[in-house]
């Protein structure tokens, strides 16, 4: 459960942008996957998880372009909202993007589903940022 009430900033770090209309391509999906150690899935299954999602939002390198963040959020478009796939890039920035990736999701189902509960499948690197967003651990 979350509660909403002044959640803490987060910002992505310079060099970096959300990108929420395109679809990631599902080979680069897979390699953030692996380089987070998290499991990869057959390219079937994987676009059709990314096509019957809610949303699908990345975050890229300005720069390259380059994935380097991921969430998908899943809803019955009434009650519940689901965050799945978390995943940011290992490295300096990681905290941040996932920090990030957080907070602009649940802007979004703030804004299109209020009062949605909300459950998040995350890594341990994720606890933090969901606890700075209100969520119970």
């Amino acid at each position: 459960m979350i509660g909403f009430y002044n959640p803490k900033a987060s910002k992505l770090p310079e060099g970096y942008s959300f990108e929420l209309e395109k679809p990631p391509v599902l080979q680069d999906l897979n390699k953030l996957f692996a380089r987070c150690n998290e499991d990869t899935y057959p390219l079937g299954k994987l676009a059709l998880a990314l096509q019957n999602s809610f949303c699908n939002l990345c975050v890229l390198e300005d720069d390259s372009e380059k994935l380097v963040g991921f969430v998908r959020v899943t809803s019955d478009q009434g009650l519940n909202a689901n965050l799945w796939n978390l995943v940011a890039e290992p490295g300096r920035n990681q905290e941040q993007l996932i920090s990030a990736l957080v907070k602009f999701s649940l802007g979004i189902i703030r804004r299109e589903m209020p009062g949605c509960s909300v459950s998040i499948a995350a890594p341990v690197i994720a606890l933090d940022a969901l606890q700075n967003q209100g969520f119970l651990l």
